[in-house]
């Protein structure tokens, strides 16, 4: 087809990027198995191979290796696999009536061998189950039993269309449950509420993956704090007069070591606390997207996650401020150091030209006592010279004094080697 303008390249990859992973339609009842991958952002070819695996296995399409989003039924199963940055997830689905909404779950249908050799670890697994309109209401003693007596949070949800319920913690068998009543929700609206729920649960423990590795550095960052302070007490103590014993330069090298510590934290906490952010973000905006209402007599997910999730981001954000500020602090007393460091140089310069300054007048003077000296022995010379002549003439005849001429050449050999001296220095100042 006729294209009318010139495309940007990147044009069609940023419009698929909208609908690169959309929610799977879902009907009650159904259920299903969901677990996050944790592999880093080295193995995203390896998780997509391993799919791969299991698809050839179970004789479906394969998915292509720059695949995002794969969704397709296996037979047993329903599977929709997300490719993130971090992370894979698999959704394991399966349609038809049931009684515990958790007994014999999907995953039980997927090869233990293939499960077994996931790359990656599981960060995230969730049993879910979403009941019919018609089916019978529980109870809050029915809902304890399917929770094993734990604190249960529920809302109602959609517009009261939804209800769903949940302990968000993990069971005998490392996974956590969430039960779905449908009462009146359409397909596409019930296969929305579930990967909202699923992401909300991936997300919340990705965001705090940033805790434990803040709780660990805290002592370590206490003690870059007390040793900066310990150099900031000391640099103000220092007599910024005392000279080259004023200690400085030691205070300079202590510094950067600990400037260098700093910089260490900071690379491994900045793309974590960076992540745990957005990842939170992600959590309050599909927590808004649930339009929760009130259960009565139970926390709806909005409250229980901010009030344990709140806290530990708070704690998080708190050391990522905290790394940044002394990193500040570091870099204010360096300046402050180095600044004294550059006085005491530039004092020690001033004395040492001062010196070559001292030295120079000296040697002048000495010069001119050389010259002196010089003039006195080169008159010497020449008027020995003289009298050599002088004498030599009166032994032929010559009516000559010699004692008498040679007395009267000296002041003027004299005079004769100072001008031509002065003259030789102006000559060489002025090549200058």
């Amino acid at each position: 087809m006729e294209r009318y303008v010139r495309e940007h390249p990147l044009r069609e990859q940023l419009l698929l990027e909208v609908h690169a992973r959309p929610f799977e339609p879902m009907a009650a009842p159904e259920r299903g198995s969901h677990i996050a991958i944790f592999t880093g952002e080295l193995a995203e070819d390896e998780a997509a191979e391993h799919l791969a695996d299991l698809c050839q296995d179970m004789d479906a399409p394969l998915p292509t290796p720059d695949l995002k989003h794969y969704s397709q039924d296996l037979g047993p199963f329903r599977l929709r696999w997300e490719r993130h940055t971090e992370f894979c997830t698999y959704t394991f689905i399966q349609s038809g009536a049931f009684d515990d909404p958790f007994e014999n779950p999907v995953i039980e249908l997927v090869p233990k061998k293939w499960l077994a050799t996931l790359p990656g670890e599981a960060l995230a697994a969730v049993h879910f189950a979403l009941e019919p309109k018609d089916a019978l209401d529980r109870d809050g003693e029915n809902l304890a039993q399917l929770f094993k007596g734990d604190l249960i949070v529920g809302a109602h949800v959609s517009g009261g269309d939804g209800q769903v319920w949940s302990d968000l913690r993990m069971h005998d068998d490392r996974f956590s449950r969430v039960l779905i009543r449908d009462r009146g929700m359409s397909q596409n609206q019930a296969g929305r509420l579930v990967q909202r729920i699923l992401e909300i649960n991936s997300y919340r423990l990705l965001a705090l993956l940033a805790l434990p590795l803040a709780r660990d550095l805290s002592p370590r960052i206490r003690e870059v704090d007390r040793a900066l302070a310990k150099i900031t007490q000391a640099l103000a103590d220092t007599n910024p007069n005392a000279g080259e014993d004023s200690g400085e330069r030691a205070l300079l090298e202590e510094l950067s070591a600990l400037a260098s510590e700093v910089e260490k934290i900071g690379g491994l906490t900045s793309y974590r606390f960076s992540a745990a952010e957005a990842y939170r973000d992600i959590v309050r905006r599909r927590l808004g997207e649930l339009r929760q209402e009130r259960i009565k007599g139970l926390q709806t997910f909005s409250e229980f996650l901010d009030r344990r999730l709140a806290p530990a981001m708070n704690s998080v954000r708190s050391t990522a401020e905290r790394i940044d500020s002394l990193s500040q602090r570091m870099s204010r007393v360096g300046s402050l150091i180095r600044a004294r460091v550059d006085v005491q140089i530039e004092e020690q310069n001033r004395d040492l030209l001062a010196s070559m300054d001292r030295r120079a007048h000296m040697q002048f003077r000495l010069q001119r006592i050389v010259e002196g000296l010089s003039v006195v022995a080169i008159t010497y010379y020449m008027a020995s010279m003289v009298k050599f002549i002088l004498t030599a003439m009166a032994d032929v005849n010559v009516p000559v004094n010699p004692t008498l001429s040679t007395g009267i050449s000296v002041p003027i050999i004299g005079v004769l080697i100072w001008l031509a001296l002065r003259r030789a220095q102006k000559a060489l100042g002025h090549d200058e």
